[in-house]
């Protein structure tokens, strides 16, 4: 419940101001798993805020939080894949 706490009250709200969102997966064996959503969906620094951010809050106040991930489902998956295709159809290297 604490780790549902600050997600909801400190993380999802900064998230949101920039575009995204995180959902809640899961809690297991001390890695606390999360979907990015929105502007964070494929965003080259969501793994900065991920692991700089919500990783280095969730660990100070929940001592058994160990790591965060992220989980991504077969849609993610083709989001990137569709923007990697518009990407080199407009000539923008990564």
């Amino acid at each position: 419940m604490m780790i549902k706490e600050i997600l909801e009250t400190r993380i999802r709200p900064m998230v949101q101001e920039d575009g995204g969102d995180i959902t809640y997966v899961g809690f297991d064996d001390g890695v606390v798993k999360l979907k990015m959503q929105g502007s964070c969906t494929g965003c080259p620094s969501s793994g900065v805020t991920l692991k700089n951010g919500i990783e280095n809050m969730l660990t100070f106040y929940v001592p058994e939080v160990k790591e965060v991930i992220e989980v991504k489902d077969e849609s993610d998956d083709l989001v990137e894949r569709e923007l990697k295709k518009f990407e080199q159809s407009r000539g923008i290297k990564e």
